[in-house]
């Protein structure tokens, strides 16, 4: 099981809309080989939009029966104040 995020810049070909003033997005791309354990992998999705703030975007399931899994969370841009 492999995990990778993302930054906006990168991830310009995920998801259906267009990345434009607001919609800014990080990615996190979570691949399951064939052997892999299902369970553990929703296990993983589950975690990550739990405490991390992740929502699926899009599963994918593949021939050979790999699966992926694309997860987002808005960026948070935070301005100083002082």
């Amino acid at each position: 099981m492999k995990e990778r995020i993302l930054s906006t810049a990168e991830s310009s070909g995920h998801g259906s809309r267009p990345a434009g003033p607001g919609r800014a997005y990080e990615y996190l791309v979570l691949s399951v080989g064939p052997g892999d354990s299902i369970a553990e992998a929703r296990q993983r999705v589950r975690e990550h939009s739990e405490y991390g703030r992740w929502e699926l975007e899009r599963s994918r399931l593949y021939i050979g029966g790999g699966r992926q899994y694309v997860l987002r969370r808005k960026v948070m841009l935070v301005e100083r104040t002082a």
